[in-house]
């Protein structure tokens, strides 16, 4: 009996004691958003992905051009001339899909080039979030803008303001 007696006290002070524990969240994607670095991220992989985006375009117009030529001179050529162009164009065809597999594929160009543009930024938010985590004495900080899901937040234990300002941005209401 005093052992499930003591266990029970165990219980409850460890259960007061993280009660006690503060927490807040931050909203990643506001403190992005407001972060001047990250427009011009987003310019940078919108132009690069653009410039990629036309020369799929390009292989894609070069495929149906190659197609309209083989229906245009169709009854002219012969059986193996038909096949050989056809061959081609197949070729043509692997290698548009096999660039834009590389280029905007699940670890494509593209998104290596996204990862490896946010890191910097995103490793200076976190430290942000560190720093003012440790000076609120938060001992659980969420973001709100990551897949876990917040059916209700109150503001007061909203912490993205905190990080604008320890990343010397002006906040912009």
């Amino acid at each position: 009996m005093e052992k499930c007696l003591k266990l029970l006290l165990l219980l409850l002070l460890l259960s007061s004691g993280v009660m006690a524990q503060k927490i807040g969240f931050v909203d990643s994607e506001y403190v992005l958003n407001k972060h001047p670095e990250y427009k011009k991220i987003q310019e940078d992989l919108k132009a690069l992905g653009n410039a990629w985006k036309k020369e799929a375009q390009n292989l894609e117009q070069e495929i149906k051009e190659m197609y309209n030529s083989l229906k245009a001179e169709e009854v002219l050529l012969t059986e193996e001339m038909y096949n050989e162009r056809l061959e081609a164009i197949k070729e043509k065809e692997k290698e548009a899909t096999a660039f834009n597999t590389r280029v905007f594929g699940i670890k494509g160009q593209y998104y290596q080039k996204q990862a490896e543009l946010l890191q910097p930024l995103q490793s200076e938010i976190f430290d942000a979030i560190d720093k003012v985590a440790k000076r609120q004495g938060i001992a659980i900080m969420f973001d709100k803008a990551a897949d876990l899901s917040m059916i209700y937040t109150d503001p007061v234990h909203d912490y993205s303001d905190f990080v604008l300002e320890e990343l010397g941005l002006e906040e912009n209401k």
